[in-house]
């Protein structure tokens, strides 16, 4: 299972982007890049009270984000360049996939049919399609259940600090993606059960053994 935003796809110049446009137009302010981007990996109305204690604010923050996000989404998102040769090699490998995100569903969806991607998964799971988000364990604990296998049998790939916290309080095996939006020490710090520099990687655990 993979998380989607930093893992799958290259997201970092859209949210940044989409997160500066939000804050500067509703506060009238331009916060540092790394505040903006520090809660990536959990919901964005979760991430969106690092910025107000004020619901109206905040409701107006998600709305004003979705807004330009959806006008920029085609044109600032990537696909990292060997993310399609990694699926390819675990779907040779007769490896069941999916998605664990906290993103919306629909607009998760949207990237992965950006690139073409969606037809590698069995499964799609976003933060509108359970009631926990990550790093609490259960979206996580819900992907191993479509899956139809137990968590200890499973892998959670994930980019973030939230990513590792949930696959590993799923009873996961976990791998820390370092090509993603955090750094090595943030991941390392959480005590992934593999330590992965390249999507490539993440298929050689398999075609080493790992079962």
């Amino acid at each position: 299972m993979f998380d989607l935003d930093g893992t799958l796809l290259d997201t970092y110049d859209l949210l940044l982007s989409t997160f500066r446009h939000a804050t500067r137009k509703v506060l009238g302010e331009a916060l540092p890049d790394e505040q903006l981007m520090a809660k990536v990996g959990q919901p964005l109305v979760v991430q969106m009270w690092d910025f107000t204690d004020d619901e109206s604010v905040h409701d107006e923050l998600c709305r004003v984000y979705r807004e330009h996000n959806a006008l920029v989404h085609d044109d600032l998102i990537k696909v990292f360049p060997d993310t399609r040769d990694m699926l390819d090699r675990l779907k040779d490998a007769g490896l069941p996939l999916g998605v664990v995100t906290s993103k919306r569903h629909e607009p998760a969806m949207r990237g992965l049919d950006l690139f073409a991607l969606a037809g590698y998964f069995d499964f799609l799971v976003g933060s509108d399609d359970w009631p926990e988000h990550k790093p609490a364990p259960g979206p996580v604990a819900h992907g191993c259940a479509l899956l139809g296998r137990s968590p200890g049998s499973c892998l959670y790939v994930g980019d973030s600090p939230f990513d590792i916290q949930a696959g590993n309080g799923a009873g996961c095996l976990t791998a820390a993606a370092l090509w993603g939006m955090f750094p090595r020490k943030a991941l390392v710090a959480e005590r992934p059960t593999f330590v992965c520099g390249s999507c490539s990687e993440v298929a050689s655990l398999f075609e080493g053994g790992l079962r």
